[in-house]
């Protein structure tokens, strides 16, 4: 080789060189970016995807259709505050001191406590840089805030947003009213989020939008919930739309008020859907799809005139001659839809039919991004990783819930659920449940009181299987 050749390969080596120190390390793998997507209020039978042919979400169908659904994912509390604070300590309730949604002026010291080890803080600690957009609503005070449970960023409600539209925002401390829908606003300020934190780090990005949760401030004339204002790019499709109900032949159901909150609701559900379309083509933009784990899901269920009722375990009769409160822990307020796509990691396309639980998400999120469980923490849920890859583990069959409500008709209610059966224990006498899934699915039988000995069997079966499992919280770590 001649001098001249020596000396430009030489240069060239020398350039190589200093463009690979310049260039940002590359990231392992087992450290993806994560992008956890939280519904309020919104059941499984909302999603296309899963049966629903009245429901407009493409972009939700998508991630089903690039991702792993779980099919049989639940909530262990059918509300709000309790739900949250589960899938961020891996704790029921009873254990965490709230066990229905916060109220600010009744519970105004209470959240989720600061000292727990959270998934998010966990995740910082390892080095994602870490953002919470949305609804919180673990606690009102400055010390329950985001900020104080692992994320870098708060941009949100501490409690609800309230309204669909112009809500009053708060970010770095300070609240204002910001003109706009409130997905859309939430939604633009998690794609400034994603564009600025995409790089050689990994980030979370917790956003956790208010829809389709009804309006608290808002009402109709008669002093009913709507969801209204809503885009024309979501409620167009629904305006004039005559909607079939879920079950339009329960005795005195409402047909005209369900079939208004029917449209509405599903309303708000396409604003959401649109909203994490918009999500989904910024991460394409990018290019990071391959290596960021986007994860959809919800709080809990919800009613729509499912067994006369509507809203979540704090539900309401839909009757022409009632409106009073039905606490519930039937399957619509707690099944919830939950799917992961991770174009690098699972196959795209399939689905998981084991039982998943909100408590199930800490050890998940650790498993995804290679963290270790601290030493000594407690946590209720376990890892389904390995179900997503699809591996064959030993895997939970039946699972525990509970719901002790505060600010409506002051019940606590414990529920055992296998594949077939259900158990619910009422505070309040002559109050519980049992319904066999496997032929009464909808769950419109109560079977309690019948005396048929295989009945007696499978009530006392359930009934020890629950007890025994109320015991082992109430024992601690």
């Amino acid at each position: 080789m001649s001098r001249s050749s020596k000396t430009c390969v030489t240069w060239l080596v020398a350039r190589v060189l200093v463009l690979l120190a310049l260039a940002p390390a590359a990231r392992p793998a087992e450290q993806p970016n994560i992008i956890f997507l939280y519904a309020d209020d919104q059941a499984a039978w909302t999603v296309g995807a899963l049966g629903n042919s009245q429901a407009r979400t493409p972009n939700i169908d998508r991630l089903y259709a690039e991702g792993v659904g779980l099919t049989n994912a639940f909530t262990t509390t059918p509300v709000c505050s309790p739900s949250r604070a589960g899938l961020m300590a891996s704790r029921y309730g009873t254990e965490l001191g709230i066990t229905d949604y916060l109220n600010r002026s009744q519970e105004p010291g209470n959240g989720l406590d600061p000292d727990l080890p959270t998934w998010p803080k966990l995740l910082q600690a390892a080095g994602y840089e870490t953002s919470f957009v949305g609804k919180w609503h673990l606690g009102s005070l400055d010390k329950f805030l985001p900020t104080r449970n692992g994320y870098d960023s708060f941009y949100g409600f501490r409690t609800g947003a309230s309204i669909s539209k112009d809500p009053v925002v708060e970010s770095d401390g300070a609240e204002r009213r910001v003109r706009g829908y409130t997905p859309d606003i939430l939604t633009d300020e998690a794609i400034r989020f994603i564009r600025a934190a995409a790089g050689p780090a990994p980030f979370l990005l917790s956003l956790h939008f208010w829809a389709p949760h009804a309006n608290t401030a808002n009402r109709t004339p008669d002093g009913d919930r709507t969801w209204l204002p809503l885009s024309d790019a979501d409620w167009a499709f629904f305006r004039n739309l005559d909607l079939a109900l879920p079950q339009p032949h329960y005795p005195g159901l409402d047909i005209p008020r369900a079939r208004r909150m029917l449209a509405e609701y599903l309303g708000a559900v396409a604003s959401l859907d649109r909203n994490v379309g918009r999500l989904l083509e910024t991460i394409d933009d990018l290019g990071i799809g391959d290596n960021t784990v986007v994860i959809f899901t919800s709080d809990h269920g919800f009613n729509m005139g499912h067994n006369g009722i509507w809203h979540k375990g704090n539900g309401r009769w839909l009757l022409t001659d009632n409106r009073g409160a039905r606490s519930n822990m039937y399957d619509h307020s707690i099944r919830v839809p939950a799917v992961v796509r991770w174009p690098s990691r699972i196959r795209s396309g399939t689905t998981v039919g084991q039982v998943v639980i909100n408590l199930d998400w800490f050890p998940t999120l650790l498993a995804i991004a290679d963290v270790e469980v601290p030493a000594g923490a407690t946590l209720r849920g376990a890892s389904f990783l390995p179900l997503l890859e699809g591996r064959r583990i030993s895997w939970r069959t039946a699972f525990y819930g509970e719901y002790r409500q505060l600010h409506q008709e002051q019940v606590d209610q414990r529920m055992w659920r296998t594949p077939r059966w259900k158990l619910v224990r009422d505070s309040r006498p002559g109050m519980d449940e049992l319904y066999d899934l496997a032929e009464d699915p909808e769950e419109h039988l109560n079977l309690i009181g019948d005396d048929r000995p295989e009945i007696s069997e499978v009530v006392s079966r359930l009934d020890a299987a629950l007890r025994n499992r109320i015991l082992q919280i109430a024992e601690g770590p």
